[in-house]
């Protein structure tokens, strides 16, 4: 009986055990091995890091990515930099389809870049009291987040004219589908955001957190916004407001020698408004896995590879300047050796003073996105376009010509433009070919062919780009990139741009 007994009582225990953590919600309510997004941003080291991240995106703009790096869309569609490959898309134009890796990626990586900055904001928005507790943080984490959803707002109109607009976190099936931007939209959201942004951030950070946005960033970015959106409104309004927001900038100057804007050990100098931030994971720089991979291992670095001809082309075209280039370029100036080898015509800016990062692939040279030569060139413009006074205009230009000749002693070239011309033809001419010299392989050359022809400034065709490859441009088309197939798959409202 007593073992009866203990069986039953047994039993009844093991059945009471089970019963009571099986129906006990406490035992049920299990804490998540990780943060979510619940309980992640309680201090403000989480939006910290949460800012970090959208920053964190701009890698996708200039990473190796295995071999399929940006370099050709940024960079070979503009009559500075050429190729000997027969078969580069960039710069054939005609090749280019909605299918495209690099048109696909790049789209792709803007969008996250915007969902990531507008989760920063909506968090920031609603964060309680007593979060933050770093002065003025709050505002400068909101001033991030806006001054990088302006920056990709700034991309997505220079290279695709229109996209969807994302100025909120989407949250309900309803905001999947939203429709095409028209005419500068997409730039006037780069505006609004830079304005906001402007008036939150620091004018300057700590040593510990060099490279982050600016006030002179925000001043920066909002005045070449203004200025391209002149360029297409043919509006004198916006250039007088380009004016007003270069105006605010404080403590630049151009740096004595050019090349320390493209040189490793000299980042972050008081030539510099903005720059991506090249680094290595300190676990290994892995130029072939995204640095959302994992904590220690992906990539963080920028890709020059298409300047020095790295082992890691592969046997692909190394980018060479053009002849029109080498030939812009007065045989004495000293930009010239910086940018070029006139006898191969081997690009020199960024890979001069390299340093790779411990995958050898990758390099810790800063992408300058933003410098102040190429902002004293706008205000020229801004002046000029706006009615302002030709002599004030023409003096923005010698800055950056007198930077150059005093790069040698008792140099001579590149010498200074008369102040006394007042044909804003012609000053505009020298401002064109000022921003091809000194602009030369960073970048940006494609976004002023494109605006100036839209200004009717200048003409594109065929002839223009002084090209390798056979061209079949045509301006009622390859002023645009095509929108995706993987977006307009998805989204039955967006319309891909003329001719694609």
């Amino acid at each position: 009986m007593k073992l009866a007994i203990l069986k039953v009582s047994g039993v009844l225990s093991t059945a009471a055990t089970i019963l009571y953590f099986s129906c006990s919600s406490k035992k049920l309510d299990l804490l998540p091995h990780g943060p979510t997004e619940a309980n992640y941003f309680s201090q403000e080291s989480d939006f910290s890091k949460a800012v970090f991240g959208v920053y964190a995106k701009m890698t996708d703009f200039f990473w190796y990515n295995g071999g399929n790096s940006l370099a050709p869309m940024v960079y070979l569609e503009g009559d500075d930099i050429t190729t000997n490959a027969s078969s580069q898309p960039f710069e054939a134009f005609g090749p280019i389809q909605p299918s495209n890796g690099s048109v696909t990626y790049f789209y792709t990586a803007l969008y996250q870049m915007i969902a990531r900055a507008n989760v920063v904001l909506e968090k920031v928005d609603a964060v309680a009291d007593g979060i933050y507790v770093t002065p003025n943080l709050k505002n400068y984490h909101k001033g991030e987040a806006l001054f990088l959803r302006g920056l990709a707002y700034y991309y997505l109109w220079n290279y695709y004219g229109t996209a969807p607009l994302r100025n909120e976190r989407v949250t309900s099936s309803d905001q999947f589908t939203p429709p095409n931007t028209s005419g500068t939209e997409l730039l006037e959201h780069a505006i609004s955001d830079f304005t906001e942004a402007a008036t939150l951030l620091p004018q300057s950070w700590d040593a510990a957190n060099l490279g982050r946005a600016t006030a002179n960033s925000a001043n920066g970015m909002l005045g070449k916004s203004l200025v391209f959106k002149g360029s297409a409104t043919k509006n004198t309004a916006d250039y007088s407001a380009a004016l007003a927001a270069f105006n605010k900038l404080t403590g630049l100057s151009l740096v004595a020698n050019f090349e320390d804007n493209f040189a490793f050990d000299t980042e972050n100098n008081a030539e510099s408004l903005f720059e991506f931030q090249a680094s290595q994971a300190f676990g290994f720089d892995n130029v072939w896995l995204p640095n959302d991979f994992d904590n220690a291992v992906g990539a963080l670095s920028t890709y020059w590879g298409y300047y020095d001809n790295n082992f890691s082309l592969f046997g692909q075209s190394r980018f060479f300047a053009t002849n029109k280039l080498l030939n812009a370029f007065d045989a004495a100036d000293p930009r010239k050796e910086v940018t070029l080898n006139a006898g191969d015509r081997t690009v020199n800016k960024y890979v001069r003073r390299d340093k790779y990062s411990q995958s050898g692939v990758g390099s810790v040279n800063n992408a300058r996105i933003l410098r102040y030569g190429d902002v004293l060139l706008l205000k020229a413009e801004a002046i000029l376009q706006s009615g302002g006074a030709t002599n004030e205009a023409i003096a923005l230009i010698n800055q950056v010509r007198a930077r150059a000749r005093n790069m040698v002693p008792g140099g001579t070239v590149p010498a200074d433009l008369p102040l006394t011309e007042t044909d804003k033809s012609k000053i505009m001419t020298w401002i064109v070919n000022e921003r091809f010299i000194e602009l030369a392989g960073e970048g940006q050359r494609w976004f002023d062919l494109r605006r100036w022809q839209m200004q009717e400034i200048i003409s594109l065709n065929d002839n223009f780009f002084d090209s390798n490859v056979p061209m079949a441009f045509d301006v009622t088309k390859h002023l645009l990139m095509p929108i995706p197939n993987s977006e307009l798959d998805v989204n039955p409202n967006m319309q891909q741009n003329p001719g694609y």
